[in-house]
């Protein structure tokens, strides 16, 4: 059995949690600052609140116990998770699972090691693990093989991604460069056509020449409206991938700006 802490339990996280406590490992989280949704999410999946220490801190509570920490948070959130751990002293392995760009998971596991902990890199591809062969966790660097063995018999596949240190982070950034920037290029073009009074006859012709577009501009409506405030850092970080590889930023910093919008 192994303590692993995980900041913090949203959707994704404690579904990821829930695994890990399936396969009979100890899953802490900290409920400082943490609303009744969460908590209730976390109740859900069997995760444990760390126990708070004069004068109440959970987090150093945490931290102490974990032998890993699971960072599952909005990609904006990454550095100053990373940041607190570090600062409370964590030696154990550090893994980095949000959607962030390799310059930016450089920078997270600078901090974690001068605290003295091990990083290790990750990046989940699908959506919350409830069944097997829907959700892919890839992990790269030191002790990457340690962190997906806590998942063997589980939800979530976890597999090592193959090349540098940061392999992972730069899968994810590519794979969510082409779902949600054309997820926001869709959003785009049915509003221009909104605009434009011509809406339903962009639609008709969908239907008769690409009828799969109606339904998936809905899909990607529905998403936005939910989720869309986390992918705007998520399309920020796929711009600042881009740019470090000499490719044109403007697609996803546009994606960032239809996900900050309204849904309308």
């Amino acid at each position: 059995m192994t303590v692993i802490g995980l900041l913090h339990p949203g959707e994704m996280g404690a579904a990821i949690g829930r695994c890990l406590v399936g396969a009979g490992h100890t899953v802490l989280w900290d409920p400082a600052g943490r609303g009744t949704a969460t908590a209730s999410r976390a109740a859900s999946a069997g995760l444990t609140a760390a126990a708070a220490l004069p004068p109440g801190d959970r987090l150093t509570a945490l931290v102490r116990r974990s032998d890993v920490i699971l960072s599952v948070c909005p990609p904006h959130a990454a550095l100053d998770v990373a940041r607190g751990v570090a600062d409370h002293g964590f030696t154990g392995i550090f893994t980095d699972a949000n959607a962030i760009s390799p310059a930016t998971a450089r920078r997270v596991a600078g901090l974690v090691r001068e605290g003295g902990a091990i990083y290790v890199d990750g990046g989940i591809i699908g959506p919350p693990p409830e069944a097997p062969g829907h959700t892919r966790l890839y992990l790269s660097g030191a002790g990457a093989g340690c962190v997906r063995d806590l998942f063997a018999g589980t939800a979530v596949d976890a597999r090592l991604a193959e090349g540098q240190e940061f392999a992972a982070s730069a899968l994810k950034i590519a794979y969510a460069a082409w779902t949600k920037g054309t997820a926001a290029l869709i959003l785009a073009v049915r509003a221009l056509a909104r605009a434009e009074g011509v809406e339903q006859a962009l639609l008709a012709e969908w239907a008769m020449s690409q009828p799969a577009l109606e339904q998936r501009s809905e899909r990607a409506a529905g998403s936005a409206a939910s989720k869309g405030w986390r992918w705007v850092a998520e399309m920020r970080e796929i711009a600042a991938s881009m740019s470090a590889a000499g490719l044109p930023t403007g697609f996803h910093e546009a994606a960032a700006e239809i996900f900050r919008r309204p849904p309308g």
